[in-house]
């Protein structure tokens, strides 16, 4: 496998243009199942798969699971900002340096997995609340001053859950843990 295609083993994220509330209901399902998936899919692998990178200089398994409690909280807060405030400059963060810190290389498994059921119970309950209205504002990216709506961030997280669910999956295939 290439570098590329361990990097991004669905690809890169492509959003189409117009995204309608069908799309949105979809991706919504998908961060809604998203946590169960994803601990049935760990559920067997004992500390030291955990502790296996996904490729050469990649994160460990649990450095991907805490990850994904970091980024979809982050993202959590940023659709709380756009709801109660009129295009926010959202603050970003040093995925790398969250990864590399004890909580992330260290703390259990079960912690990471308990704490994203918890918060996709939460998001996932506002987003189906949201109207086209709401769904339709937007936060701003310092990286770039990117415009992003809540609409196309719910599917840039619905992609994430899937992009790292591969990553996982693919390790535990190639090394013979399924």
């Amino acid at each position: 496998m290439s570098i590329e295609q361990l990097k991004y083993p669905i690809g890169k994220a492509q959003l189409p243009d117009e995204i309608d509330a069908g799309l949105v209901n979809q991706w919504i399902h998908v961060l809604e199942g998203f946590p169960e998936k994803l601990a049935d899919l760990v559920q067997n692998l004992d500390e030291n798969q955990l502790d296996t990178p996904y490729r050469d200089g990649g994160w460990t398994i649990r450095q991907v699971l805490h990850h994904l409690v970091d980024s979809h909280m982050n993202s959590y807060i940023r659709f709380k900002w756009a709801l109660t405030e009129e295009e926010p400059v959202i603050k970003a963060y040093y995925e790398d340096r969250w990864a590399a810190l004890e909580d992330s290389k260290r703390a259990p498994a079960e912690q990471a997995l308990q704490s994203l059921k918890a918060l996709h119970l939460k998001w996932t309950w506002l987003l189906r609340s949201l109207d086209e209205k709401q769904l339709n504002r937007c936060f701003i990216h310092p990286d770039g001053n990117q415009r992003v709506s809540l609409k196309k961030n719910i599917g840039i997280y619905a992609w994430h859950s899937r992009h790292h669910y591969a990553h996982i999956e693919n390790l535990m295939k190639q090394n013979g843990w399924t």
